[in-house]
């Protein structure tokens, strides 16, 4: 102010129309000179994080980047309002939009965004995420031209379902069965239990499973089986020689077996005694006898020969009478008290 006084005070002081002309073409380009040094800007503008400084004489940020040949998309991102005047030292940031491609729910979405990262890009354009979805790349990686984005629906659905329980099968040991038998005590009954599984499905694909849970809701019932203990009647092969009355008699053996063998005599007064097979019991000292056993070590009707007997023929059964045990048959009870109980080798004839 105190120059253009002065420079007032000069111009009245001139007396010549011709430096008063000279005056006023110097106080025109003094003023240009002042104003011109006030609208001058020295800027900065980032473009993407790479920064150019220029000078400016352009009041609005449009207009500084119109002079600048710098096009904004629709997309693009600028920290300031295109309207707003620009001061000295001024920056201004621009973050250009790049394309992309989100692959979501079955479709294929071609995006254009400046935003920082993949959250905040699913953010702006609403694409919601579920707590257990997977994203890939992951949210906080930075956005890049071409970028690729695939987000993988997660869903985890709970299935209750019904399975059978097998029963256990318990064996016991019976000393009146064969080796070779068995039979069922008591049948045994399948349990059933309530199975929790906790299923994962990928965009609607199973992926995998697990049990979480298991209840017994029904309790198998035990099967129980009597096993046999006995040994079928096994022996050496050879020949029993036998003399009588009649001469020596001789008859193939196939087997021989030691058995307690106890006797039994006729009902008492004199009637006949019939064996559990319908024949009548005999006592022949020179033929067959008929004697008691288990059918299920010696079958009945199988030819005998049994040492301080005789010749038999197994042909009576009785309740006592299990396993290696045989009952003789005498005519008379002094007989049979008199034999008592022995322990015997029995010959299997062929």
């Amino acid at each position: 102010m105190k120059i253009i006084i002065n420079f007032k005070k000069f111009f009245m002081k001139s007396k010549t129309k011709k430096s008063k002309a000279q005056l006023v073409i110097i106080a025109a380009i003094f003023v240009l000179i002042i104003f011109v040094g006030s609208t001058r800007k020295n800027i900065t503008v980032t473009v993407d994080g790479k920064e150019k400084k220029i000078t400016t004489y352009k009041s609005t940020v449009e207009k500084v980047l119109k002079s600048q040949q710098i096009e904004l998309g629709q997309k693009d991102k600028i920290d300031k309002d295109l309207k707003s005047k620009i001061a000295k030292n001024d920056t201004i940031n621009i973050k250009k939009a790049v394309n992309v491609k989100v692959y979501v729910d079955n479709k294929e979405l071609n995006i254009k965004s400046a935003e920082d990262n993949i959250g905040s890009l699913l953010k702006t354009e609403k694409i919601a995420l579920k707590t257990e979805d997977k994203v890939s790349p992951g949210i906080e990686k930075a956005l890049c031209e071409g970028m690729d984005i695939k987000i993988t629906r997660v869903d985890t659905k709970t299935s209750t379902t019904y399975a059978p329980i097998d029963f256990k099968t318990i064996v016991k040991k019976d000393d009146n069965l064969l080796k070779s038998k068995s039979k069922v005590l008591e049948e045994g009954q399948k349990g059933e239990k309530q199975i929790t599984t906790s299923i994962v499905y990928e965009n609607g694909k199973e992926v995998g499973r697990k049990i979480i849970k298991e209840v017994v809701t029904k309790k198998p019932k035990e099967k129980v089986i009597a096993q046999g203990t006995l040994s079928p009647v096994v022996a050496s092969r050879g020949t029993i020689s036998h003399t009588s009355s009649r001469g020596t008699t001789s008859h193939a053996s196939s087997n021989a077996i030691k058995v307690k063998a106890t006797a039994y005599s006729a009902a008492k007064g004199g009637g006949n005694t019939y064996t559990s097979s319908g024949r009548k019991a005999v006592r022949n000292p020179n033929g067959y006898s008929t004697v008691a056993v288990d059918p299920r070590v010696i079958p009945l009707g199988t030819n005998l020969y049994i040492e301080g007997y005789g010749y038999a023929i197994a042909a009576d059964e009785g309740s006592a009478v299990k396993g290696n045990y045989i009952d003789v048959f005498f005519n008379t009870e002094g007989e049979a008290r008199d034999w008592g109980v022995e322990y015997v080798n029995v010959h299997i004839l062929k």
